[in-house]
């Protein structure tokens, strides 16, 4: 069943022009678009990222959690521990579907045909510069797809075709690729941007032509790479193009400037486009915080979605106007289930320090605000850090003890 979420529009502050036709014309509002996570699997090709089973057995637990439609459970044939991941995930009877990841060989299949997988994702390139560096010829390419998905259908499998790096494909050829795939069985089809290469609008225009060739009744996955900082962007197209499945990872992770980032993508498509989503964003940090102890690495505080400091304020001009979430936010930190706050710092002002000495119950008179300030700047700017809340007490408490 399909979980549906559209944000409040008293929690969205976007503004009027957003709400202008030619922004808002192409999408399809009557469907809720749904997310398949590779987290597990591509997020995984992060340089330096491993997880144990363990780990990505929680992950699929939050990620199921999430909202997530489809859950990429792996590549057994990687290691035994990835074996004993999708065991245990399979095992675990989440309400996301699992899907497992194959190449176009049979023993990949297999794999997962003995683990118990019911739908899978197989893979082949289709570009000439992806088939001459595996050296394969495009006769080799239509000769194993056909097989892979012939054999994978034959054992009860529902196939999803993944042709690698097609955005940079021949046409004609990705054409027939994509008619042999159906023909051979695959019920699904992604659109596949491997290395990040694909403008918005050329995203858009090429899910349209995937939709004129492989028929109304086939659904359309994109997945996309950040390698030009696009990969929401282009998420955005491909759902105006008539993608009703977005690919792409937690946090963004994977190879080079890593995937999509599944949360971005539905946070804009709820927010600036009015398109219902299949998450629920509320959990996002939870799991985003899981994802990065579990891959031993950080995001930017400021990072969209998750990030520490995406509702804290420093800034004295900003503190002011706390009072008013919709003067200085895009959207309601309710949103995202994240808290607000003000933090103390070089860049405070006069707000700050009577923002905080309320929210700590201090007595402070407000003709002592300014010296406090001073203090706090001084402070500040010694250590090249924020002052924490231990260290404003005792300025307080100095200040007020001079008076």
């Amino acid at each position: 069943m399909t979980r549906s979420y559209l944000a409040a529009p008293d929690l969205i502050w976007t503004g009027h022009i957003n709400a202008r036709s030619e922004v808002q014309e192409g999408f399809d509002r009557g469907r809720t678009v749904r997310f398949y996570d590779t987290t597990l699997r591509d997020g995984e090709q992060a340089v330096g990222v491993v997880f144990s089973a363990d780990d990505k057995f929680r992950i699929a637990c939050q990620l199921a959690e999430l909202g997530i439609g489809r859950i990429e459970s792996g590549f057994p044939r990687v290691s035994p521990e990835d074996t004993k991941a999708v065991e245990r995930i399979l095992a675990a009877n989440l309400p996301s579907e699992i899907w497992g990841f194959a190449r176009a060989v049979k023993a990949d299949i297999d794999a997962h045909i003995e683990l118990g997988t019911k739908s899978i994702l197989i893979e082949i390139a289709t570009s000439e510069s992806k088939m001459k560096a595996y050296g394969f010829t495009r006769d080799k390419v239509v000769a194993r797809i056909k097989e892979a998905i012939a054999h994978a259908r034959a054992h009860g499998m529902r196939v999803n075709f993944f042709p690698v790096d097609a955005t940079r494909s021949d046409l004609d050829f990705l054409r027939a690729m994509y008619q042999v795939a159906v023909e051979a069985g695959a019920q699904e089809v992604s659109v596949v941007d491997t290395i990040g290469a694909c403008a918005p609008e050329a995203v858009e225009f090429l899910i349209r032509q995937v939709a004129t060739w492989v028929g109304p009744d086939i659904p359309i996955h994109w997945h996309g790479h950040n390698d030009f900082g696009l990969a929401t962007a282009a998420a955005i197209a491909a759902v105006r193009g008539g993608a009703t499945w977005i690919q792409g990872t937690i946090n963004g992770m994977g190879e080079r400037a890593g995937n999509a980032d599944i949360c971005e993508v539905a946070l804009a498509l709820q927010c600036l486009y009015n398109v219902p989503v299949e998450m629920d964003l509320t959990k996002a940090r939870q799991v985003s915080e899981t994802v990065r102890k579990a891959g031993g690495y950080t995001v930017d505080r400021w990072k969209p979605v998750v990030g520490d400091a995406l509702f804290t304020r420093e800034s004295g001009a900003v503190a002011s106007q706390f009072h008013m979430p919709d003067a200085i936010e895009p959207y309601s930190s309710k949103l995202v289930g994240a808290g607000r706050g003000i933090v103390l710092g070089k860049k405070s002002g006069l707000a700050n320090i009577e923002i905080k000495t309320k929210e700590l119950g201090l007595s402070l008179p407000e003709d002592k605000f300014a010296e406090v300030l001073a203090c706090v700047k001084d402070r500040s700017v010694t250590t090249h850090a924020l002052v924490s809340d231990d260290e404003f007490r005792s300025i307080v408490e100095a200040v007020a003890a001079a008076s």
